[in-house]
């Protein structure tokens, strides 16, 4: 009796090692959890950065470029609406930069003059310091809310603009519908993030020049010193 017990003993015990080993692969080094702590820690560095999003709602195609660098408290922002249910189709482009606290826009005739939509208070100072504290700065992906609210799955590695990175799979609980299913890839070597994708609209943004320089055409009267400029 005892040795027919035997066989079965052993089944249950591999399957428990089986059991505990799934266990300890989300919980020990290397679960989504952590990585996502090493990518929020990660971001606290980043002092510059270019974010290009894309969405398409039923009626519209929409494209936006924000460029941050946060030394020079620099802000450029550009958009590209079309409405596709129209003919011909509807178009709307606008073209905005936020220095040190004071925003210009483009003009028709390429030069740049007074804000006129009230970008004002997403300030570079702004969104580095949400980065700085680790906090989500709604540009970046919401690295501390899906740590606190994600369920993290991980996913294939991949390549986005020539970088590579793993995807990972995040279902954010108690999310309003379409917005509850993300994808997120980061740097297999920095941690940082490359693509996310959200169910909404088809929803995608990426991620690159971190910590470059950035070039940006700057309105005459933002390069003119502060006594200058009164």
């Amino acid at each position: 009796m005892g040795d027919r017990q035997f066989p079965w003993i052993g089944a249950r015990l591999i399957v428990g090692v089986v059991i505990v080993g799934w266990a300890l692969s989300y919980l020990g080094t290397g679960s989504g959890e952590k990585e996502f702590q090493t990518t929020l820690d990660a971001m606290k560095q980043v002092h510059s950065f270019r974010v290009a999003y894309s969405a398409t709602p039923p009626t519209q195609h929409n494209e936006l470029l924000w460029e941050v660098d946060c030394e020079r408290d620099i802000v450029h922002r550009q958009s590209h609406y079309i409405q596709t249910n129209t003919n011909p189709p509807g178009e709307m482009k606008m073209d905005s930069i936020i220095v040190a606290g004071h925003e210009y826009d483009r003009q028709s005739d390429g030069t740049w003059g007074p804000g006129r939509y009230g970008f004002g208070n997403g300030t570079a100072k702004w969104y580095c310091g949400s980065l700085a504290r680790g906090t989500d700065s709604n540009l970046l992906p919401q690295i501390a809310t899906m740590i606190r609210r994600g369920i993290i799955q991980k996913g294939d590695k991949k390549t986005v603009n020539g970088v590579r990175c793993r995807e990972w799979l995040v279902t954010m609980k108690g999310a309003p519908g379409g917005l509850e299913h993300d994808t997120v890839c980061l740097g297999l070597e920095d941690h940082l993030p490359y693509e996310m994708t959200v169910d909404w609209e088809h929803s995608r943004a990426s991620f690159s020049d971190y910590n470059t320089t950035l070039q940006f055409d700057m309105p005459e009267v933002a390069l003119q010193p502060a006594s200058a400029a009164r």
